[in-house]
């Protein structure tokens, strides 16, 4: 059976260009301390115009291991970066307020290759939308089309008005879907019509299409 971590999503605002600064504390950290012995297998940070992501990846979820800390250096790392990175959501009051939570998921059926990618997607979302945009996800997936694009998993975030879109592919299929997008065109497109009502881009200015609604990786640890 195919390995698949669990993750947990943090979503704060950032200082836009100061991924130069965040990177190298992470990198300091994950290098002298042992995340690993806390169950931590996998660190992913990303941005998107003044959003800082920071998806961690574990053995199991912690609901179920019991670990919860994520980080050994935590206290020390919050420090270094809090002239860049500050909290997101506003009702925020203390760290577990910058976890984005899960309201849905789609896996397929049986195994999935090794060799997978992550795309992480960011919009803004109409708060307490999430029963929409969940079953808008579900309808489309109950049909091929997520087979069809290589699709191996799906997660769906959200953090105040900010939704997070987890997507992980087949990397081999998902090169010959962008070689040869306009064959799926008219299925994302509905898909795309039917989320309208509940997001639109995080930043309208500029965006010209999904692609700029991609969030863009500065530090990966596994």
């Amino acid at each position: 059976m195919t390995f698949r971590p669990f993750r947990n999503v943090i979503v704060c605002h950032m200082v836009p260009g100061s991924e130069d600064k965040v990177g190298p504390v992470f990198d300091h950290y994950d290098r002298a301390t042992r995340p690993q012995d806390l169950g931590v297998i996998g660190r992913i940070l990303l941005s998107h115009e003044d959003l800082y992501l920071h998806v961690i990846e574990r053995k199991e979820d912690p609901e179920v291991s019991g670990q919860r800390r994520g980080l050994p250096a935590f206290q020390a790392i919050a420090e270094a970066i809090a002239p860049y990175v500050t909290p997101y959501p506003s009702y925020w009051q203390n760290p577990s307020h910058s976890v984005a939570k899960e309201f849905y998921r789609w896996l397929p059926e049986g195994d999935v290759p090794e060799e997978r990618e992550l795309t992480v997607i960011v919009q803004r979302m109409k708060p307490g939308a999430e029963p929409d945009i969940a079953r808008v996800f579900a309808d489309s997936d109950a049909g091929g089309l997520p087979i069809e694009t290589g699709v191996t998993g799906r997660w769906l975030y959200s953090i105040d008005d900010c939704f997070v879109h987890l997507l992980e592919q087949d990397v081999e299929k998902a090169a010959a879907v962008r070689a040869n997008h306009e064959s799926h065109r008219p299925a994302f497109a509905k898909v795309m019509h039917e989320l309208s009502p509940y997001v639109s881009p995080y930043h309208p200015e500029g965006w010209q299409g999904p692609k700029d609604s991609v969030a863009k990786v500065f530090y990966r640890w596994q």
